[in-house]
């Protein structure tokens, strides 16, 4: 039997991770974080599939590839978690095809700035977690089983 597919997505500047922000973000990279992921998706026996991009548009087709594949979805939006409507409708599309959508931010957007603190695409989502650096991340995959 083939291992419950999880696609990990990561939005713009998240590729810079380990240099942007160390005091905010951490100091992990990106990389860090993707063999963290996968570690813990074979500990949980999932296959995580981890991608990031800086451009929306790939984002979106790689939530309906999402939603095609019937896999789950773990995604950090940054910065289009505030305002992008076209992110929100792709991540709708997932959960309302039946499939399990967590949000996860490295930091705590509650705590940071007044724009940061609105996420459009939480009212879609199964759930959030944000805070736990690194962690947020395998925090959402063990949310998932």
């Amino acid at each position: 039997m083939t291992a419950p597919l999880v696609f990990v997505l990561s939005g713009p500047n998240l590729d810079r991770l380990g240099t942007r922000e160390p005091e905010v973000y951490g100091s992990d990279t990106l990389d860090d974080v993707h063999s963290a992921v996968s570690r813990e998706a074979g500990a949980l026996g999932l296959l995580a599939d981890c991608r990031q991009t800086n451009h929306e548009g790939e984002m979106i087709d790689w939530l309906h590839e999402a939603v095609d594949a019937g896999a789950d979805v773990v995604i950090n939006p940054g910065a289009w978690t505030h305002y992008s409507y076209a992110v929100r409708d792709a991540c709708a599309i997932v959960t309302t095809s039946g499939r399990s959508l967590v949000e996860v931010h490295l930091s705590n957007p509650a705590a940071r700035e007044e724009f940061r603190q609105t996420s459009v695409v939480a009212p879609v989502a199964t759930g959030t977690v944000a805070g736990f650096g690194l962690q947020s991340y395998l925090l959402a995959l063990r949310a998932l089983v």
